[in-house]
């Protein structure tokens, strides 16, 4: 996309219009609209997934999905980080084939990629850290800190696993490069071979490591597609073959229906991920490519074309905050003597009830995200200032282990603050380190 001028109009909407005006030609504008609507989908589905009730006097977050079994189904249709990974992987091939021709740009393009993924992060841990202290003193016990933090940080879960699958773009492009199409192939037989010897041999602890194959064939899938891989009939031998492998681990091999984590079921497809989400990956994939061409031509038009633009610039923001908007509002309405919240979970008033939620959710989301969206800009330092790859990257790794410490046991803790300041201090270091600024 070209260069802003400094006769740009001002205004968010203004600048994404005139942003959509002066795009060039070759952008394959539906990668954009696919991350953009993916992370809808992300929104509606969490928002969808806990049902916040009040019950002898306290609130308790119900999870949809245990309560009614039926609804995992529709984890089928939200559970899209796929999609985040395929477009990622097209987005970061087209970036690092063209940084690599400059030895600048090449030092600083992992200190580049981080800082709009890193950045934002900080102020999210900062806003609940002291939202812990407060809590931890005003006698909350630690469990209810650790739950209601955990609910506030999921989306940092995905974010460590995508941090690391970009930091070996260098290493996965060149395989790509080298080998082509045999580097997925290898890497689903990889995730493949892992789920019998995890399952048929009792070795659960091999199943981590489908973080790696599972999410670098499907990120691997995208350097494919920005490569010229995909047309019509790969795209429905793709659909095609991820409902056959559904419908093989699901209806033969006893894996689970939910796409997500469900409580008190002994199998995540997620966490960590299977085969089966390499299946749906396919059948997404597909329909993605299915729909491509319509998506390109509906997007030369300037007014749809400037709300992708919009969206994306503010993607990560959105993403990292929206449970703190559903929170926040949960938070007032028991403060308000659990208004809204006597509603049975499942019941045909709660589905009722549920546009207006997520009506409230959103009014909040809106002003959370125009406030912390400066975070998600890039580095005001440019290239020159930007760490070079042996600072950006153990910086990263830093920052995921303590997203991941966050992810799995929340911020509460029994130290003198009652908070997991191991975590926040790796997040913060990390991220410092990896960008040369915080904010």
């Amino acid at each position: 996309m070209s260069t802003p001028s400094t006769d740009m109009p001002k205004g968010m909407m203004a600048r994404a219009v005139w942003a959509a005006e002066n795009t060039p030609d070759k952008r394959n504008r539906a990668v954009d609209f696919y991350r953009a609507l993916a992370i809808c989908f992300v929104i509606f589905g969490h928002w969808f997934l806990v049902a916040p009730v009040m019950r002898g006097g306290e609130v308790e977050l119900d999870i949809i999905l245990a309560r009614d079994p039926w609804t995992q189904y529709l984890t089928w249709i939200f559970q899209v980080m796929p999609v985040f990974f395929f477009v990622g992987g097209f987005s970061n091939a087209l970036s690092w084939s063209s940084a690599r021709k400059d030895p600048e740009k090449r030092r600083a393009w992992a200190s580049g990629r981080l800082t709009r993924l890193l950045k934002p992060t900080v102020p999210l841990v900062i806003v609940w850290s002291v939202a812990a202290v407060i809590a931890a003193r005003m006698g909350v016990k630690p469990d209810k800190i650790i739950l209601i933090t955990q609910a506030a940080l999921v989306p940092i879960w995905f974010l460590a696993v995508y941090i690391v699958i970009t930091m070996v773009v260098p290493v996965s492009y060149w395989v790509w490069e080298k080998i082509g199409i045999w580097s997925i192939v290898a890497l689903m037989l990889g995730a493949i071979a892992v789920d019998y010897v995890a399952f048929a041999h009792d070795q659960g602890w091999l199943r981590w490591a489908n973080y790696g194959f599972v999410w670098l064939a499907v990120h691997q899938l995208g350097y494919w597609w920005r490569g010229g891989g995909g047309f019509g009939p790969v795209s429905l031998s793709l659909i095609g073959l991820g409902v056959l492998w559904l419908y093989l681990l699901i209806g033969h091999l006893g894996f689970p229906v939910a796409m997500v984590s469900v409580p008190g079921e002994e199998i995540s497809n997620t966490r960590p991920p299977t085969t089966a989400m390499l299946a749906m990956g396919c059948v997404q994939i597909g329909v993605i490519i299915l729909l491509t061409g319509v998506i390109k031509s509906w997007l030369q038009r300037t007014r749809p074309w400037a709300w992708v633009i919009l969206l994306n610039q503010m993607i990560m923001t959105i993403y990292l905050w929206h449970m703190t908007a559903m929170i926040a509002v949960v938070g007032v309405a028991v403060w308000m003597g659990g208004i809204g919240l006597d509603v049975d979970p499942g019941s045909g008033a709660w589905w009722q009830m549920r546009p207006v939620w997520f009506a409230v959710f959103l009014a909040v989301l809106v002003p959370l995200t125009l406030i912390f969206l400066r975070f998600e800009s890039g580095s005001k330092g440019g290239i020159a200032a930007a760490p070079g790859p042996l600072q950006a990257i153990p910086g990263a790794l830093l920052t995921c282990g303590g997203l991941v410490m966050m992810a799995l046991k929340g911020l509460g803790a029994d130290t003198a603050l009652g908070i997991n300041w191991l975590a926040i201090a790796l997040v913060m270091v990390g991220v410092g380190f990896a960008t040369k600024r915080l904010f």
